[in-house]
């Protein structure tokens, strides 16, 4: 325990230099850091056109985060990606087949160009990363027309292969994803560069349509839980999030307590995290991942442009145990590419 206070005090100190002298903070964090330690920054809807022409451009940044929004088109039967149509695309993403058609061509593709975009990058750039990818499913899964959690895994393994970091890889030989994330068995940094995180969470549709009493985080649970009771947990991509920020353990709004366990993502606004009187430090305790939205909105808001005051709000969720400080800052790309240290 001594040795790490050492180390986190020193990392303290690098991370100070770095903002005086405004180079990357993340220079400052061991790259043996276990991510369940650490806190980078997250970018907002990084697949809209009027914020990067090219999705390549989002990652270039470094991240820590970025955002796609998912329809499923029930008529064609294909992901969409974009803000707001839920039978089109709108996005920064290309039908590139190499890292060179990267930043060219047309845009507005699938949800499957747009991993092959992700993949495509990140072989080009095999020490950037983990890189979380939140996809917020608008309307949510739509099973009835072959748009299920099984086919959205099968999609995710397709596109990205052995880039994704599955509920599998962290599970191991402990019985449930929580037990695993309370042993911090979350892989260093280094052993995740290169590597997808896929975060999912209910959409805004979906959370407030009346009539759609299965909302992505629950079937998406459900998913897990049969397929680790089948012994194929293997062929899940990705870690439902409990969305929206709440007091003690959030987890208890699912009625199915057995579906608890599988949830060591936790999704919601950094302004109620931050004054909302949450004890975020549960979540760093038990090794959760805590992603925190619309950074820049906790008071003062962060004014546009202004790099010292977004790197003092990374400074300042890092230090409410945020993984992730997720904001509209892609004008600031020295800011989107932080890491410091959590807690």
């Amino acid at each position: 325990m001594r040795g790490f206070r050492t180390l986190t005090a020193l990392t303290s100190v690098a991370v100070l230099t770095a903002v005086l002298t405004g180079q990357p903070a993340s220079a400052a964090v061991d790259p043996q850091t276990r991510v369940s330690g650490t806190t980078a920054v997250g970018t907002h809807n990084a697949y809209e056109k009027s914020t990067y022409t090219y999705l390549a451009q989002a990652l270039d940044a470094r991240p820590g985060l970025i955002e796609l929004d998912v329809w499923p088109d029930v008529f064609t039967r294909q992901w969409r990606v974009s803000h707001s149509n839920p039978l089109g695309n709108d996005n920064n993403c290309v039908a590139a087949t190499s890292a060179a058609q990267l930043y060219t061509g047309t845009r507005n593709k699938n949800l499957e160009h747009c991993l092959d975009d992700i993949r495509l990058w990140l072989d080009a750039h095999p020490d950037a990363g983990p890189i979380q990818l939140k996809l917020e499913l608008k309307t949510g899964f739509s099973s009835r027309t072959g748009q299920g959690p099984v086919q959205l895994d099968a999609l995710l393994a397709a596109r990205l292969g052995t880039r994704v970091f599955r509920p599998a890889d962290l599970k191991g030989g402990y019985p449930t994803l929580d037990a695993a994330a309370r042993a911090n068995a979350w892989p260093s940094r280094q052993q995740l560069a290169g590597k997808v995180i896929v975060e999912l969470i209910p959409g805004t549709v979906e959370e407030g349509n009346p009539t759609d009493t299965l909302w992505t985080d629950v079937e998406y649970a459900q998913n897990l839980r049969a397929l680790a009771a089948a012994g194929t947990l293997e062929r899940a991509q990705a870690f439902p999030a409990v969305h929206r920020a709440q007091a003690g353990d959030p987890r208890t709004r699912y009625a199915d307590a057995g579906l608890r366990p599988w949830f060591v993502l936790f999704d919601g606004d950094a302004g109620a995290y931050v004054t909302g009187g949450i004890d975020t430090s549960w979540y760093d305790a038990n090794h959760y991942l805590l992603v925190m939205t619309d950074a820049q909105n906790v008071a003062p808001a962060v004014p546009a442009g202004d790099v010292e005051a977004a790197r003092a709000r990374v400074a300042q969720l890092a230090a409410a145990h945020a993984s992730i400080a997720s904001a509209d800052w892609a004008a600031m790309p020295t800011v989107v590419g932080e890491v410091v240290p959590r807690g």
